[in-house]
This record gives structure tokens, C-alpha cells and sequence, in this order.
């Protein structure tokens, strides 16, 4: 880039590196899951993640997560595995692209990431999440930066 990176280029390549980081996480919360049993999960989540991260077990925040791992206990552990596991890959796969500036791959991340919006939006509907919206967002504000990266890399490269 002529003059240096501006602070676009730098919030560009931080929001990329964030969805590497989601994307590894994924992966990795994907391939753990395969071997924890629901009764597994739910002890972990009791025990470990209301006490230490969402306050009291009887705490509004940790009465949503418990919810949400008897809901995945109960019969939605397959899907649960796929999605993180195919997310994680697909999310993997266009940050490197991204960060390696393959110019071709910029609509595809920004199709890929508008559907991943549209998914968790209905998703987020469905299930009333609370953190969902969040993550829409944070995607919505990605796509911005692709967008703008993707014309700045074409006008660059004119």
C-alpha cells in the first residue's frame, strides 16, 4: 500500500486475526466435543464455567449456559460437532486467504461471512441468544472491512 498502512488496512487485519482465533477455537472446541459424553459436558459446564466465569450456578447467565448444554446433551451433539468443525474450517481457510491478500478469495469471504450472518440471525431468533447478536455484529462490521480491503487491493493493483 502507497504510504503505509491506513487505520482501515490495521482494524482490517485485527478483525481477521479475531476470526482466525475464532475459527482455531472452533476447530479445537469441535474435535474436544468428540470425546466428552453429555454427562461429561454438563458436569464441566456446572462445575467449571458457572462457577469461574458466569458467577453463581443459580445466576441468570449460568442458568442460560446450563440450558444451552442440556439443549446440546440432548440430541443437537452431532449438529453441534459439524457446525464447529465445518465453521472452524471454512473461517480458517478464507482468514489465511485474507491475510495472504488472494485477491480472488475476497467475494467468497464476503459470501461465506453474509451467509454465517444470516445463519446466526435466524439462529439467534430460534433460540434467543444472547450472544449471538454480538457475534452478527462483529461479523456485519468484517464484511465492512473485506469490502473496503477487497477495493482498495483492486484500485491498488489498477
Amino acid at each position: 500500500m502507497a504510504g503505509g498502512p491506513t487505520l482501515t488496512d490495521k482494524l482490517f487485519r485485527v478483525a481477521v486475526w479475531l476470526k482466525g482465533l475464532d475459527a482455531v477455537t472452533q476447530l479445537l472446541g469441535g474435535v474436544l466435543l468428540i470425546f466428552f459424553s453429555p454427562r461429561e459436558l454438563t458436569r464441566i459446564a456446572h462445575g467449571v464455567v458457572t462457577r469461574d466465569l458466569l458467577g453463581p450456578p443459580t445466576g441468570a447467565l449460568a442458568g442460560h449456559f446450563e440450558e444451552a448444554v442440556q439443549h446440546f446433551a440432548g440430541g443437537t451433539r452431532a449438529f453441534v460437532i459439524g457446525y464447529l468443525l465445518v465453521h472452524g474450517l471454512i473461517k480458517l481457510v478464507l482468514v489465511i486467504a485474507l491475510l495472504r491478500e488472494a485477491v480472488r478469495w475476497y467475494p467468497v469471504a464476503i459470501t461465506a461471512l453474509g451467509l454465517f450472518v444470516l445463519f446466526e440471525l435466524v439462529r439467534g431468533v430460534q433460540t434467543h441468544s444472547l450472544v449471538l447478536p454480538a457475534l452478527t455484529a462483529l461479523d456485519i462490521v468484517i464484511i465492512v472491512l473485506v469490502i473496503k480491503e477487497y477495493r482498495e487491493i483492486r484500485r491498488d493493483s489498477a
